[in-house]
């Protein structure tokens, strides 16, 4: 018995890993008029039905595509690497990890050079861009319970983490899908003035479907970060390879996000 299930174990280890590439829209309005701003296309990488690279293309309401992102799960789920480009307005940031040091970065048209800083913030806190997902995935059982959950978000356009608390709102249903609603809100006194983001997840996909509040964009003048509601109608569907080819090479152009 000891041999069969040492052999059973062996023949499972020598399985090749499970890769797939999904395709999911985001449709970004403003909350307040309902009109459309701009579409999010994602393309993501997965092994054995964890992320590991996400490719993702913004195009005005005409179809232009003027912003990437690219994310890399690779060292992190949580807080992944990324660098982000939008040409409207010559304006890019990022993450990047080298030698354990995480780094935030941000460029613009006013600056000659990349502006950078180092952070020091504990692994086990940190979340970055697209890793806040992940954060409310690991996360989903003490906030369905009522736990505020703190963790240290990074903002590269300010070079530093701000310290943020995550708190389940309530149960509703987006779509016609039982999902639950959870706030994210600055701690300490910034937290009494500074606006919130509202996020619904699937109670039982855990995927995200709708997002409300400050948006990574800036508007068209680079002044202010957009405000948007995103909402994500459908589930993932599987890719092909030339989708994330195509994604990768297609030339970005100015556009405006409001008409």
């Amino acid at each position: 018995m000891v041999i069969r299930l040492v052999a059973a174990v062996l023949v499972l280890a020598a399985l090749p890993a499970q890769a797939a590439l999904t395709f999911e829209e985001g449709v970004a309005r403003d909350p307040d008029s309902s009109s459309l701003l701009y579409r999010e296309q994602h393309l993501v990488r997965r092994m054995d039905g964890k992320p590991t690279e996400r490719l993702v293309i913004y195009r005005c309401a005409d179809g232009t595509p003027f912003a990437r992102k690219r994310v890399d799960y690779r060292r992190s789920v949580q807080a992944p690497e990324f660098s982000f480009e939008d040409v409207r307005l010559g304006y890019g940031e990022g993450l990047r990890r080298a030698q354990g040091i995480d780094t935030v970065w941000v460029r613009d048209s006013r600056s000659a050079s990349e502006r950078s800083a180092a952070l020091d913030d504990p692994a086990a806190r940190l979340v970055a861009d697209a890793g806040f997902d992940e954060f409310i995935r690991r996360q989903w059982t003490p906030l369905v319970a009522g736990s505020s959950v703190p963790l240290r978000f990074a903002v590269p356009s300010r070079l530093q983490t701000l310290g943020f608390k995550v708190n389940r709102q309530a149960s509703l249903q987006v779509g016609g899908e039982p999902a639950e609603l959870f706030r994210l809100k600055l701690g300490g006194i910034l937290g009494w003035i500074a606006p919130s983001i509202d996020v619904a997840y699937g109670r039982d996909s855990r995927r995200l479907l709708r997002f409300e509040g400050l948006s990574n964009l800036r508007t068209d003048d680079g002044r202010s970060q957009l405000v948007a509601r995103i909402e994500f109608p459908t589930p993932a569907v599987a890719a092909a390879e030339s989708q994330w080819r195509t994604a990768e090479r297609q030339p970005l152009s100015g556009c405006r996000v409001r008409a």
